[in-house]
């Protein structure tokens, strides 16, 4: 595994030129058109079933197709943060905002500030705002230096609570949107990055009362709460599970190591292998690897420049990490595991 990088940039010249010759750095509008078009109606007949069903605990069972569909959502979102959905940056936030905030209650701001800089330095302790010291601790430096009992605890037992864990993720990512656009709104920032932030918040207020509205108003307050708590429990979940496998126990540049991009996006990231129920069930983003080498790159079209990426790694003699759903979760457990082992 190469420390700073002695190999030369143009490695990924090559390889760029091929993908864009073979047309995957195109646009697929109408794919995209289709594609978030029956999301978003499923979507909407889902909560319209909920109020048809009536007060009734078969509610419930909704909670999961909810969870689904909400989660198609987010990756649409994703995509229209790397610009990948329209040929405009413009178009792209609009459909960022619209999906986001509006639709599924993340802040499209927050998220894709906080996305960015993780693609930019990926596993990188001091720079990738996904590794850093939060709930979970990803180096056993990091672990070394929890203080409090319960911070100790769960950094001890991290790699069997992670699942649970994600029972939380989804409230997670509301709290955070909410509390960065307050900050936002607050903070020392120019008059058009308070605007975005005032729309971003009256945004997201909408969906809080179209979404408790609907359900506290066809359901009992105590099935609305069961509702809320488990359809936002499987969001997360779905969620992490799409999440978890792409870098973590990946290889984490040091505090002074430089890698070239491809090495850069290709040490640091796992593929996950599958057939179409697979791809459905992460997004698309089991081939990280090639998302990480191209986020422009429309989500679609991430499994026909696999073979080109993996080709070209294997000419280089580069490391191309692939495995299956089981074994990427088992690596990533065992990595959270291994590094609570200091306060073990």
């Amino acid at each position: 595994m190469p420390g700073t990088a002695t190999l030369p940039r143009s490695d990924f010249a090559p390889l760029i030129q091929e993908v864009r010759a073979a047309g995957l750095l195109d646009r697929r509008t109408r794919r995209y058109a289709a594609s978030v078009g029956l999301d978003l109606l499923l979507y909407g007949a889902v909560f319209a079933l909920v109020a048809f069903v009536g007060d009734s605990w078969w509610q419930l069972a909704l909670a999961l197709p909810a969870a689904v569909l909400t989660t198609r959502l987010y990756f649409v979102g994703h995509d229209a943060g790397h610009g990948q959905i329209a040929g405009t940056r413009r178009v792209n936030r609009v459909m960022g905002l619209l999906v986001g905030n509006l639709a599924v209650g993340l802040s499209y701001g927050w998220w894709t500030d906080k996305h960015n800089r993780h693609h930019a330095n990926p596993n990188h302790v001091d720079k990738d705002p996904d590794v850093g010291v939060g709930v979970l601790v990803w180096t056993t430096e990091q672990a070394a230096d929890r203080r409090g009992a319960v911070a100790r605890w769960l950094t001890r037992n991290q790699g069997r609570l992670f699942f649970p864990l994600l029972l939380l993720e989804g409230f997670n990512l509301k709290v955070s949107s909410v509390r960065s656009v307050i900050a936002a709104a607050r903070g020392e920032t120019g008059a058009r990055q308070r605007r975005t932030a005032l729309l971003e918040a009256v945004l997201l207020a909408v969906h809080v009362a179209a979404y408790l509205g609907l359900i506290f108003t066809v359901m009992s307050p105590g099935m609305a709460v069961a509702f809320v708590l488990l359809h936002q429990a499987i969001l997360g979940v779905h969620l992490g599970c799409s999440f978890a496998p792409n870098h973590k126990g990946m290889p984490m540049p040091g505090p002074g190591e430089r890698w070239d991009h491809l090495r850069k996006q290709v040490l640091t990231s796992r593929n996950v292998r599958g057939g179409l129920l697979t791809d459905w069930f992460l997004g698309g983003l089991n081939y990280q690897i090639e998302h990480h080498l191209f986020p422009g790159m429309p989500r679609p079209n991430l499994r026909r420049a696999q073979p080109l990426v993996r080709a070209h790694c294997e000419r280089l003699g580069l490391p191309y990490t692939e495995e299956g759903l089981i074994e990427s979760y088992a690596h990533a457990l065992g990595h959270l595991h291994a590094t609570g082992a200091p306060l073990r």
